[in-house]
């Protein structure tokens, strides 16, 4: 499973995904952050059989709550990743994906609502607190697949 934080670490709560990266990789987990040209998550994910992106949403929901979009089951709603300096934003590039049909086969999307994007400012209360408890999340999934991988197969009967 290939996690992506996305965001710009200079805007505040737009770091959410790339905090989210950053913890995982404090305990062990392969995450990448990725915080520039966002046409090249498709380039990342291409060989990828489930991907996890983490980024920051503006829905009107509560700073910090999670949210999670399965991509192959619904598109990403309008507008919640708009705060992205980028002219074409998550949202976009899953849906380019999406017609050239380069989606991985599994992708989720987790989306921590932000409040602020202070150039220069550091993540808010409510969505460093959304970071710790998605990090855990994200970390004892990766953990069960692991396991679940390592566990041998029993003897069959006869």
């Amino acid at each position: 499973m290939l996690i992506l934080g996305v965001g710009n670490p200079d805007r505040a709560d737009d770091a959410a995904g790339l905090a989210v990266a950053a913890r995982l990789r404090e305990l062990g987990i392969d995450a990448r952050e990725h915080g520039g040209d966002i046409l090249a998550l498709i380039e990342e994910w291409n060989s990828e059989d489930e991907v996890v992106i983490v980024d920051a949403v503006v829905s009107g929901a509560a700073p910090g709550v999670i949210a999670i979009w399965d991509v192959r089951e619904a598109t990403l709603p309008a507008g919640c990743f708009s705060c992205s300096t980028h002219a074409l934003g998550l949202a976009e590039a899953v849906e380019l994906a999406r017609a050239l049909g380069l989606l991985p086969r599994k992708l989720f999307v987790y989306g921590i609502e932000a409040i602020s994007f202070e150039p220069g400012g550091r993540l808010s209360p409510e969505v460093a607190a959304a970071v710790v408890r998605l990090t855990q999340d994200l970390a004892a999934t990766c953990n069960r697949k692991r396991l679940a991988i390592a566990a041998p197969t029993p003897p069959s009967s006869v």
